[in-house]
């Protein structure tokens, strides 16, 4: 597997907007932030343009990613926040050679288009971690930040998810499994499907997560994964944070839903992975080493592989 450049002091960070436009506020807070951490934010001065939908035209949004992926002087692109537009990006990608210098992609949400992209089409590891408007905000509580911030830095060698809880026999009954975690957004990963860049689950640990989506949208997505064969050569399945999503009388219905689910697939599944879109957004290498242990209380440990510069 490739490994990523760890960060130093004085690095220059890539600043793009896929998405979502971030105010202007957001955007000051996310430059004070970098600085804070010692490191040369470069944010585009016309990276957020007035839109009806995005926070410029496709073809602006494209240009910064595409500068940033070209830069030769920075290793890492952070995403100032998700918000849909990523996937609108990646038939522009297919027209650019792969870069020569790897770059980390770190973001959640809508960028989760992006890490399918640069995992299977360059097989570059990315991570899911806080966008910097809410780093900027300072939403991000401080233990969530220096994990972070150790992992960019290659302070420590990687993150350890605890006290998993077992959803079915299959889960209580695993040993262990080696291999790397893929996914993110539960919603864009279902946009993949049936497109040139569907994600492929084939010996990952596929780990979901999402945010206002109720109980029988939560099912159909599920169900489409089936359908599309996602789960024949899946490892396993760790379900992250999922908020929200109540029906008009208040309930909740999701949680049935994975019940249901793990009681149906014959993979194993875990759930009360602390990532997502929640308050507590831990870090989460993509294509990375991982080991997960089962039993009732599984545990994951995912590597940071980087390496310095």
């Amino acid at each position: 597997m490739s490994k990523w450049e760890y960060l130093k002091k004085g690095d220059i960070v890539d600043v793009v907007s896929p998405g979502f436009a971030s105010t202007p506020e957001e955007v000051e807070g996310s430059r004070q932030f970098l600085l804070k951490w010692g490191l040369q934010p470069r944010i585009p001065k016309k990276l957020i343009q007035k839109h009806f939908l995005h926070s410029n035209t496709d073809e602006k949004r494209f240009g910064f990613l595409r500068e940033a992926l070209a830069a030769k002087d920075s290793k890492i692109i952070w995403c100032l926040r998700g918000g849909y537009g990523s996937n609108r990006l990646l038939p522009l990608l297919d027209e650019v050679k792969k870069p020569a210098r790897q770059k980390l992609l770190v973001g959640i949400s809508d960028i989760t288009s992006l890490h399918v992209y640069f995992e299977q089409r360059w097989n570059w590891p990315t991570m899911h971690a806080s966008l910097l408007d809410r780093m900027g905000s300072g939403k991000v509580p401080p233990k969530i930040e220096k994990e972070t911030m150790d992992l960019l830095f290659g302070k420590t060698k990687g993150v350890e998810f605890k006290k998993l809880k077992a959803m079915n026999k299959a889960a209580e009954n695993l040993k262990s499994v080696k291999s790397s975690v893929v996914g993110g957004n539960l919603v864009v990963l279902q946009s993949t499907i049936g497109t040139p860049y569907q994600l492929n689950t084939d010996n990952k640990i596929l780990f979901i997560e999402d945010l206002g989506e109720r109980g029988y949208r939560v099912d159909r997505i599920l169900e489409h994964f089936q359908q599309a064969g996602l789960y024949k050569k899946c490892k396993t399945l760790v379900i992250g944070e999922f908020l929200g999503g109540q029906e008009s009388d208040g309930r909740v219905l999701w949680p049935q839903v994975f019940k249901s689910w793990a009681e149906r697939l014959d993979i194993p599944v875990f759930s009360g992975m602390e990532a997502g879109h929640g308050i507590v957004q831990r870090p989460v290498p993509f294509l990375t080493k991982a080991v997960l242990t089962g039993g009732k209380k599984g545990c994951l440990w995912i590597e940071a592989e980087g390496e310095e510069s």
